[in-house]
């Protein structure tokens, strides 16, 4: 193949852009100040990435021959310019390597840009195919380098291979590990750099598609999204960001939307050096975003030499053209639905997405998620709710049976409402296997496990989820319950105040400190709690009130338990009331009668808390009553 010796428009490293004809340095598209003397030692050294430029031949090039110690201080100044300008660091360097009495070397993958193709700005539509992909090389020939970067023929990319040890490749082939061991990985949020913060939630979902893609890997831990979203902005280092979710690596990139064309960097770190090991940019058509997702997650996957599942390498990727608008839609719907207060715009998103494109699976999934929350603490009645969050997983999964999300909502309704639980399982077990590291699957199966009785392996999904997911308040509350299930009070106590630390006013964190509390005999404190957690609307409402009639009833306050039931009839007035929670309270004030009455309505319902009436403390006292014991004979429950 003919080899091309035009002089590159410029080069690419990371984030960064080189424009030689205008003298700019860019940043995801955005320029950097950078006089002109820093510019041209920074174009020598691209020029020859990954050699040695000595300083006599900085000199010879760029300062007269009599300015010797002017020279000296001038490169200095310059080589600290852009380092300033590329963020870069002399003890930590990730793109500039000082070599002393020697001179420089710039250590980072580059790529030279076809003199043909005009630049990306970020004010103009970037072309519709992946246009540059940059590879961890050296090449240390500028013939063959400018060739890779502008063929990217089968022989050209084995010549580069075999000659440029692109990634490790071939110290891998030859049994030489450089690479440090990556276990486990944060996907920091992308930060959008169109200037627009409508487009907020455009960089947020492509964050949620990577975390998605990478945590297909069952050999890698990766951090869900919950625990990421408070690095947004956050100027902390990577090594302390690293340190506080206990992670080897990061993820860092931004995204650029312009129209319907989409470019997408990203770069991998070893977090506790600091030491840059890959860094991409994409640059695609709006309709191609899955195929690129998929790809970054890869290109990941192969630097940290971990597999992702061969079956799932043709997820997304069967000829299907994604409808951008639909997507769109999906997006805003997931940006919402993180957003409680939000939850019916999200809920309305998802909709539109499916009536703009009734194939696409993943908003059927994302509609099947929006109703579990509310049916689950009894906000929507469960004859109402979760029929049609069963509908919208199996739709999701008509559509594509690899959505690990869609198998745990579907498994959520065969636990909770058909009370199938060979199905219920089935369905975790498969969610898991293709997304080992969804945090909220593993809690969920958790609840599947404590329903079942069995505790040990309960606790453990649950503490797993929390490892996934360590700055979710939900997971870290849930753990609580989880302890609380296998009588382990003191320690569900300390839990649910850790949390409370970080929230007070976190209530299902409220409400799992009061039980604790109750099953210690510390009533006072209970009720308190229980109080503080009744206040505030929202789904979990109703179980804090009933919870706090039970409370009030145990403790000897009989009247005000039965105010609470009062309270509760007023409410199911206006909107519905679980039975359950009403059986709770009469079980609370000895009415045995009345206790079985409601828990016969909630049966016909079909309660998403009757899963629990074999370790609910608050019903302990039914136990002995033939009643309870056809009860969970009825259901199917483990007794």
């Amino acid at each position: 193949m003919p080899q091309s010796t035009e002089t590159p428009r410029g080069f690419r490293f990371g984030v960064f852009e080189v424009d030689l004809r205008t003298g700019e340095l860019r940043k995801d598209g955005r320029k950097v100040k950078l006089q002109e003397q820093p510019f041209q030692v920074l174009a020598m050294l691209l020029e020859r990435a990954g050699e040695v430029v000595t300083r006599e031949e900085v000199q010879k090039k760029l300062w007269p021959a009599d300015t010797f110690v002017d020279f000296e201080h001038g490169l200095n100044i310059a080589i600290n310019k852009i380092r300033e300008a590329l963020g870069d660091s002399a003890d930590s360097p990730r793109f500039v390597e000082t070599l002393p009495k020697r001179g420089y070397r710039f250590i980072l993958p580059v790529v030279a840009l076809d003199p043909s193709k005009p630049a990306a700005d970020a004010a103009t539509a970037v072309p519709p195919e992946v246009l540059a992909r940059t590879e961890p090389a050296r090449p240390k020939s500028a013939a063959l380098r400018y060739a890779v970067a502008s063929f990217g023929a089968v022989a050209a990319l084995v010549a580069f291979v075999v000659g440029f040890n692109p990634g490790g490749l071939r110290d891998r082939l030859r049994g030489i590990s450089s690479l440090p061991q990556i276990q486990s990985i944060a996907v920091l949020p992308l930060e959008n750099l169109s200037g627009d913060p409508e487009q907020e939630y455009f960089a947020d979902g492509m964050t949620d598609a990577l975390i998605t893609e990478l945590g297909q890997a069952s050999t890698l831990r990766v951090i869900s999204r919950t625990s990421i979203i408070p690095y947004k902005g956050a100027k902390k280092p990577l090594p302390q960001i690293a340190r506080e979710l206990n992670v080897d690596a990061i993820v860092e990139g931004g995204v650029l939307r312009s129209g319907d064309q989409v470019r997408i960097t990203a770069q991998l770190i070893y977090a506790p050096t600091d030491q840059h090991l890959w860094a991409e940019t994409y640059e695609v058509n709006l309709r191609d975003i899955m195929l690129v997702q998929r790809r970054v997650a890869q290109a990941i996957a192969r630097e940290i030499r971990i597999n992702l599942k061969s079956r799932e390498q043709a997820r997304r990727t069967d000829g299907r053209t994604l409808n951008p608008q639909a997507h769109e839609a999906y997006l805003k719907a997931l940006y919402y639905s993180g957003r409680p207060a939000e939850r019916a715009k999200a809920m309305e998103y998802f909709n539109q997405a499916i009536q703009l494109d009734p194939g696409y699976a993943a908003p059927y999934a994302g509609l099947a998620a929006s109703y579990y929350i509310p049916t689950f603490f009894d906000a929507i009645p469960p004859k109402e709710g979760f029929p049609r969050m069963k509908e919208a997983a199996t739709q999701a999964l008509s559509r594509d049976d690899t959505l690990a999300e869609a198998h745990g909502y579907l498994a959520l309704t065969k636990l909770h409402y058909d009370w199938d639980w060979a199905g219920a399982e089935k369905e975790f077990r498969r969610a898991i296997e293709l997304n080992p590291n969804q945090a909220g699957v593993r809690h969920d199966y958790a609840h599947f496990l404590m329903a079942m009785n069995r505790g040990a392996e309960s606790l453990a999904e649950s503490e797993r989820a929390v490892d996934l997911d360590p700055l979710s308040l939900g997971l870290a509350a849930c753990l609580g319950w989880h302890r609380l299930f296998g009588r382990q009070y003191d320690q569900s106590i300390e839990q649910s105040l850790r949390v409370l630390q970080m929230n007070p006013n976190f209530v299902w964190a409220q409400i799992n400190l009061a039980w604790a509390y109750e099953q210690r005999m510390m009533f006072d404190e209970a009720i308190a709690q229980f109080q503080t957690a009744a206040k505030p609307p929202g789904p979990a409402s109703t179980l804090a009130m009933a919870s706090l009639g039970h409370a009030y009833a145990v403790s000897g306050k009989r009247g005000e338990a039965q105010k609470v039931l009062a309270q509760l009839t007023e409410r199911a007035a206006k909107s519905y009331v679980s039975p359950y929670q009403v059986a709770a309270v009469y079980a609370g004030l000895g009415a045995t009668n009345q206790a079985f009455a409601w828990l016969e309505k909630a049966y016909t319902e079909r309660s998403s808390w009757l899963v629990h009436l074999t370790w609910d403390p608050r019903l302990a006292s039914l136990h002995a009553d033939p009643r309870f014991t056809d009860l969970v004979r009825r259901i199917g429950l483990p007794s």
